[in-house]
C-alpha cells in the first residue's frame, strides 16, 4: 500500500524542473520593478483588454450580469463607463467575460491562451479598491503574466478540454499575491493553493454554440483572487500539487520551461480582429484578395484555404449558428471579411451575421490541410479564389500584432476608441489610452476616472495580512 500511495510522488518529481523555474520566475518579479519594455508592454495590455472588455459588455447577456453583480454589491468599488457599481469579485467575473466576448482579446503562442485577460480582470478592480499606482499594477501584472505564460507552456490541456478556466488561475494568483504585497514564498503558495483546484473546462461550448465558454476565464479570476488571499491568510497547500497536476490532469509537456530572465510578455500577441487567432490569416489573405476584386463577391464560384493541421482542430466549425461558433470558424471568418471588409464585433450583431452573401461564400470555402506548415509546426495560409475572371491567391504567413509585427501606437489607440465609443467618447478614449502609455506614473482612481467620470464611493483600502 506504501508503495502505490508513494507512486504518483515519485512521478511528480519528474517535473522539478519546470518547478523550479515557475518559483525562480515568481521570485526574481517579486524583488524588482518590472523592466520598462516589460512594463510599457503591460499598458498596451490593459489598453487592449478594456477596450475589449467594453465592448463585450454591452452584449444582453453580459449585461443582465452585470446588473446582478451590481445587485449583489451596489456600493462597490468599480463600475465600467456607464456601469453601475459593483465590487472587486463581481467585477472580475464581468471584466474577464466581456473581455472574452467578441474573442479580440490578447494571447500567447508558448501558452496557447491568454495569460492577461483574467490577470487584469483580477488586478484591475482590486487595484483601484486598494488605491495603487499604475506602477503598482504593472508590477503585478508583469509577475503574473511571467508565471501564467509559463504555466500554459507546460500544462498543456487534453483533448476535448479548453484552456481558459484551467492553468491561467495560477498567473492571476501570482500577480494577485504580488499586488498584495506577499513575499515569494506567499507568491508561490498562492500559485500552489490555485493548482489544487484547476478545473477541467470542456471545449465542448464552443462545438456546440454555447456561450458558457465565457465564463471560463471569470473562473479563473475568481480562483486567482481567492488564492492570493487564502495565502495572505496564512493557509497553506502541498509543495508538490502543480507537479501532480501535471502527471495527473494535464497533457504536460517535458520541453523546458524559458528560463525566469526571459520576458515572455514580449513574445505575447493582440488581435487586429475580433475571432480566434487561427482565424486571422485566412482573414488577412481575404482581406488582401477583396482589395483585389474590389470589394464585389458576386464574382467568386470557389473559396480554398490550406492551413496549418492545428487551426482545422480547433477553428473548423462551418456553417456557424451562434456567434461564439463564428468566431472559432476559420470559414465564417474569412467570408465575412471578403464580404464586408471587416472583422469586428459587427459582424456579430444580427443585422450581418446571418447576411445571405456572407452565408454563401461561407458555404464555398473548402479547408485543407497543409502537411509541411503542420509538420515544422508554423502558422500561416494560402487562400485561393476562383472567380469570374479567373483566379486569386494570396499566402500570409505574418500577421499584425504578432511580437515581430506588433500593433504600432495609431493602430492600438484606433481599435480602443472604436470598440469602446458606444460607452466613450472619442477624447476621452484618446486621453485614457495617452496617459496609460505616456506618464510616469498616476493613480489609479485618477486615471479610470478618465473614462467613468461619475464619482464613486470607494472605500479605503485594507492591508492584507500576513502569518
Amino acid at each position: 500500500m506504501r508503495a502505490e500511495a508513494d507512486a504518483p510522488l515519485a512521478d511528480a518529481r519528474r517535473w522539478d524542473a519546470q518547478l523550479a523555474t515557475l518559483h525562480a520566475t515568481a521570485a526574481l518579479h517579486a524583488g524588482r520593478a518590472a523592466e520598462p519594455a516589460a512594463a510599457q508592454q503591460a499598458r498596451r495590455w490593459l489598453i487592449d483588454t478594456l477596450g475589449c472588455a467594453i465592448a463585450g459588455r454591452h452584449a444582453a447577456e453580459v449585461r443582465r450580469f452585470e446588473a446582478a453583480m451590481a445587485a449583489l454589491e451596489p456600493s462597490g468599488a468599480f463600475r465600467f463607463p456607464d456601469g453601475p457599481a459593483m465590487g472587486v469579485l463581481g467585477a472580475a467575473q464581468l471584466i474577464a467575460m466581456a473581455a472574452t466576448w467578441d474573442e479580440a482579446c490578447e494571447g500567447h503562442a508558448l501558452a496557447h491562451g491568454r495569460p492577461g485577460v483574467p490577470l487584469i480582470a483580477a488586478l484591475w478592480p482590486l487595484a483601484l479598491q486598494r488605491g495603487a499606482t499604475l506602477a503598482q499594477f504593472v508590477d503585478a501584472f508583469v509577475l503574473g503574466y511571467e508565471v501564467g505564460a509559463r504555466a500554459g507552456a507546460w500544462l498543456r490541456i487534453r483533448p476535448g478540454m479548453h484552456v481558459d478556466a484551467n492553468w491561467p488561475a495560477l498567473g492571476v494568483a501570482a500577480g494577485v499575491a504580488r499586488l498584495l504585497g506577499l513575499d515569494a514564498a506567499g507568491i508561490v503558495q498562492a500559485i500552489d493553493i490555485a493548482a489544487c483546484q484547476l478545473a477541467a473546462s470542456l471545449y465542448l461550448p464552443v462545438a456546440s454554440g454555447r456561450t458558457a465558454r465565457n465564463t471560463y476565464l471569470a473562473h479563473s479570476a475568481l480562483l486567482g483572487l481567492q488564492a492570493a488571499f487564502a495565502s495572505a491568510a496564512g493557509i497553506d497547500a502541498p509543495a508538490d500539487a502543480l507537479a501532480h497536476y501535471a502527471s495527473a490532469h494535464a497533457a504536460a509537456s517535458v520541453q523546458p520551461l524559458p528560463g525566469p530572465e526571459a520576458t515572455l510578455l514580449l513574445d505575447a500577441y493582440l488581435k487586429p480582429f475580433a475571432a480566434v487567432r487561427h482565424v486571422h490569416y485566412g482573414a488577412v489573405a481575404a482581406q488582401r484578395l477583396r482589395e483585389r476584386l474590389h470589394a464585389d463577391t458576386s464574382v467568386i464560384r470557389a473559396i480554398e484555404l490550406t492551413i496549418y493541421e492545428e487551426a482545422t482542430v480547433y477553428c473548423g466549425n462551418r456553417a456557424p449558428r451562434t456567434p461564439i461558433q463564428a468566431q472559432f470558424s476559420l470559414s465564417f471568418g474569412l467570408a465575412a471579411m471578403l464580404r464586408f471588409g471587416v472583422l469586428d464585433p459587427s459582424v456579430y450583431t444580427p443585422e450581418r451575421f446571418g447576411d445571405a452573401e456572407l452565408r454563401r461564400l461561407e458555404a464555398l470555402v473548402v479547408l485543407r490541410i497543409d502537411p509541411a506548415l503542420s509538420a515544422r509546426g508554423e502558422r500561416g495560409a494560402t487562400l485561393a479564389l476562383t472567380h469570374d475572371g479567373g483566379h486569386l491567391g494570396e499566402t500570409v504567413h505574418t500577421i499584425a500584432g504578432d511580437a515581430g509585427h506588433p500593433l504600432d501606437r495609431a493602430a492600438l489607440l484606433a481599435k480602443f476608441t472604436h470598440y469602446a465609443a458606444r460607452s466613450v467618447a472619442d477624447d476621452r478614449a484618446a486621453s485614457f489610452c495617452d496617459t496609460v502609455l505616456d506618464s510616469a506614473d498616476i493613480d489609479l482612481r485618477l486615471l479610470w476616472q478618465q473614462l467613468a467620470p461619475a464619482p464613486l464611493a470607494i472605500p479605503s483600502p485594507t492591508t492584507s495580512p500576513r502569518p
